[in-house]
């Protein structure tokens, strides 16, 4: 008895009530008499009828086949046992399924469902490729005496209802029934073993590997079926060695092992089994190109690229292949010729929506944020193709990224009304469109909302917290991530959501944001278990990490360890010694780097910061002056806006003037206005400043530092009126200075202080400590600096606002919460000023304890009552 027996009869009322039409839609228009025309009742016998139909069906003359057995039904001829499985593949294969359950009707009507099983099993077939699992069951069920062909079919149409499991069992019960499977069994098996879990399905799939090996199946497409099953469950080196064993490989093996590769990030590899294919002389067709295209584009492999090209333009069937030219839109965009892409992707006959998806990824992903949208919008109104969710997963980020478009969050509208809103995708998209603007609420709200969350969604919100500047958030959610696996509701899917290599090198600058050093050294920890420290961008954010939260050392044995290192490697270095006031050692590694790799324009912008935090002036200008010919890096506005720097910081305001002037005129010069303006500050030059602010606030009225240190400069030289009139025009025109704000890491926590802060538990300790400290540092001879106090109020005040510094708070409560010898590190978002920077180096003293601080620019190592950058900052 079948485990799938129906308790009702199978019964078709409605097909009897819906005869089969005369005036089927199908039917051919009349002709003119030919030698082709179809046979009547009066010309040819029965069997020539069915003759016909069947050699309709087996030439792909699937409607022709529909038309002679509705003409031959219409002269009452009834259709037996070999008529039914011809116009049920014929109707199957142009997925008429109404007409189908029509002869289905026809079928049960004459009792050919029971007693034929080449009827029956046709049936099986079409109700397989229709996608109802319950009309197979019950077909199958109906079916008195299966035959081999059955049990492949329902096991197959399972499969294709990705019914992986019951597949599996079928497969099991077909043996149990004494019915032998063959290669096409084992394919199928092979197809439901490769979409179960990683373990379960390996353990399967080496039971069904074996089982073909004791049948002695060598035939070419189960061979195939076993390769692209070992690679889809992550054993490519089997695939491999499959590959390499069987004889007679058909154009199919050579596809299965080059995608497969392919899909693994093993580029290399399927270049050269590509390579030998052609050797073997076996003629790549459009799934070989559309496979090997995506190795061309991951190894940047343009000159192979365009020899494919050539060929698929001498094979026209190749060129307008869907796959084909998609694949060499997306090859020429990665390789950065996006020029050249956009000829393949004009040049198109027939464009697909893959073509137009591919064109608009291209466009985002190297940065032509005008021209994917203007792409976009003639798609959707000229194409006749509507977008679907990949389509907006690049247009997104495009709008995001165009200045020009304005109406960024009309998009999720858009989104909404195409019926997009639940694609996650599209959902990841749009919480990075709303941290990207601003509205970081929103972000958190779609991502608290998905149903499931995968790796990706996690490391977009981390990513949106981190462009919004929420480091604190970004961490915490990190912590979330760690300890979280999600299960789909549906259909119980795991979902792994451990943090990867873009997880850590998203996060790893929060923790250097915030001198978070303890949480930086926990994720490096999960990066060496994971075996994710070697990556390249892992290993540079790591280096960064370190070097911003003061611990050098440690950042140069990262790098040194790194067993491959790119530019931005060797910049982060750079930047780090630079950082530290030893400009001397970042010049020395430079002499190493162009050795292996050449710079770029990072390159110089971080050692002219070194140069300028160092003092050294002359060898600074003397790489400005070599940077274009020597190095073949032609200077930029930022890299003239680092030189005005270098030369102000130093006090050659002059100099630096000078250089402003003489820039190329095509440059923007507000940075280097910018650099000239703080180094005014410096120096207290009022007339320099004032050139430099009214240049900036010509083009940046809104930007508050311009502002605030025009004004400081004023009150500094005791220009209170003018310093007063500074910030009214500020407060008018809605401008917000930025509050000083400092922060300090303990016991796995985050403290945050702003200036004047009275709001952490603990505030009314620390300024007693602060007040009971200051007067220690007078006895040791400490003088408050009260110029740096830029407010005009009384010397007692001015005192008091001088140990409100936000960085002086967090420095109290780590003195206050940590255990004597432990190293203080706080970082500052602003520029430590000359009072904190003094009664600092006598904190340092007083209280035997090195102190860190990372102001804006640069460290600050206080140690015995002095600093590292032997106060020159």
């Amino acid at each position: 008895m079948s485990a799938f027996t129906i308790s009702l009869p199978f019964q078709t009322p409605h097909q009897q009530q819906n005869p089969i039409n005369k005036n089927h839609s199908f039917r051919s228009p009349p002709k003119p008499p030919s030698s082709n025309q179809k046979p009547t009742s009066d010309s040819l016998s029965y069997s020539s009828w069915i003759e016909q139909l069947r050699s309709h069906t087996r030439s792909g003359n699937f409607h022709d086949a529909i038309s002679v057995y509705i003409d031959m039904t219409t002269a009452g001829l009834r259709p037996n046992n070999f008529a039914f499985p011809a116009v049920l593949k014929a109707v199957t294969e142009i997925q008429d399924f109404n007409l189908g359950e029509q002869v289905h009707g026809v079928v049960v009507k004459l009792g050919y469902d029971a007693s034929s099983v080449t009827v029956a099993n046709t049936l099986l077939n079409m109700y397989g490729k229709r996608g109802g699992l319950n009309d197979v069951l019950k077909v199958f069920d109906k079916i008195t005496e299966r035959d081999k062909v059955s049990w492949n079919t329902f096991i197959a149409s399972l499969c294709r209802l990705e019914e992986w499991e019951l597949a599996l069992d079928m497969f099991r019960r077909m043996q149990f029934d004494k019915v032998e499977p063959n290669s096409f069994t084992l394919v199928s098996m092979s197809l439901a073993c490769s979409n179960l879990e990683n373990r379960h399905g390996v353990m399967l799939g080496k039971q069904v590997h074996a089982y073909s090996l004791k049948i002695g199946d060598t035939m070419s497409f189960t061979n195939n079926s076993l390769m692209s099953m070992y690679a889809k469950l992550g054993r490519i080196q089997d695939s491999i060695s499959l590959f390499e064993m069987f004889p007679g490989k058909n154009i199919i093996s050579w596809n299965t092992m080059i995608s497969s590769l392919s899909q693994q990030d093993r580029f290399e590899e399927a270049m050269a089994v590509f390579k030998v294919m052609i050797l073997e002389e076996m003629k790549p067709d459009g799934v070989t190109i559309s496979s090997v295209l995506p190795a061309c584009s991951h190894l940047k492999l343009l000159h192979h690229g365009k020899q494919i090209h050539a060929y698929a333009i001498r094979n026209n069937n190749l060129i307008e292949n869907s796959y084909v030219s998609s694949a060499l839109i997306d090859m020429y965009c990665n390789c950065r010729e996006i020029t050249i892409a956009r000829k393949v992707f004009d040049r198109l006959v027939n464009r697909s929506l893959a073509n137009w998806n591919a064109m608009l990824a291209g466009y985002t992903q190297n940065g032509f944020y005008d021209s994917a949208l203007v792409l976009f919008f003639k798609m959707m109104e000229f194409s006749g193709l509507s977008a679907n969710p990949t389509t907006m997963a690049s247009v997104i980020p495009a709008s995001v990224h165009c200045e020009s478009f304005h109406d960024k969050e009309g998009m999720h509208g858009f989104i909404v009304k195409m019926g997009f809103s639940k694609d996650g995708y599209v959902q990841n998209a749009l919480i990075d469109l709303y941290s990207r603007i601003g509205k970081i609420d929103i972000s958190r709200n779609i991502f608290d909302r998905l149903e499931v969350k995968d790796t990706v969604s996690w490391n977009t919100m981390i990513t949106g917290y981190v462009v919004c500047g929420f480091h604190e958030h970004a961490l915490d959610l990190l912590h979330k991530m760690n300890q979280r696996d999600e299960t789909h509701d549906q259909n119980l899917e795991k979902v792994t959501c451990k943090p990867n290599s873009i997880t850590l090198m998203t996060v790893l600058p929060g923790c250097a944001a915030l001198a978070a050093l303890a949480k930086g050294k926990e994720i490096h920890s999960y990066a060496i278990r994971n075996l994710l420290a070697t990556d390249v961008a892992v290993g540079s954010a790591l280096t960064d990490m370190y070097a911003k939260c003061g611990c050098l050392s440690f950042a140069r044995k990262v790098f040194d360890e790194m067993p491959v290192r790119n530019v931005i490697t060797w910049n982060v270095m750079f930047m780090a010694y630079g950082m530290h006031g030893k400009g001397d050692v970042a010049m020395s590694l430079f002499n190493r780097m162009v050795d292996e790799i050449n710079p770029n324009e990072v390159t110089f912008i971080s050692l002219f910061a070194a140069c300028s935090h160092s003092g050294m002036v002359d060898e600074g200008l003397e790489l400005f002056h070599k940077m274009k010919d020597k190095y073949r890096v032609d200077p930029t506005e930022d890299h003239y806006g680092c030189v005005v720097d270098l030369l102000g910081r130093a006090g050659r305001l002059a100099e630096a003037h000078e250089l402003i002037t003489k820039m190329p005129p095509r440059f923007k010069k507000l940075g280097a206005w910018s650099s000239l303006l703080g180094a005014c500050w410096i120096h207290q030059n009022v007339d320099l400043g004032e050139i430099a602010a009214r240049n900036l606030l010509e083009f940046e009225s809104d930007v508050a530092s311009h502002y605030v240190l025009l004004s400081n400069i004023y009150s500094s030289a005791g220009f209170w009126k003018k310093a007063t009139e500074v910030r009214k025009t500020m407060i008018k025109n809605g401008v917000k200075k930025e509050p000083g704000c400092s922060w300090i890491e303990f016991d796995d926590e985050v403290h945050k202080f702003m200036a004047g802060d009275f709001s952490h538990p603990q505030s009314e300790k620390i300024h007693s400590f602060l007040e009971r400290l200051l007067e220690r540092l007078k006895q040791e001879g400490y003088v408050p600096d009260t110029s740096c106090v830029l407010h005009d109020v009384n010397e007692d005040e001015k005192e008091s606002l001088l140990c409100g510094h936000s960085e002086r708070l967090a420095i109290a409560f780590g003195l206050i919460n940590m255990s004597p010898g432990v190293t203080i590190r706080v970082a500052k978002n602003l520029r430590v000023c000359n009072d904190c920077h003094s009664a600092i180096k006598f904190i340092s003293k007083v209280v035997g304890r090195e102190i860190v601080v990372r102001d804006v620019r640069r460290f600050h190592c206080f140690k015995d009552g002095n600093c590292s950058c032997g106060d020159y900052w």
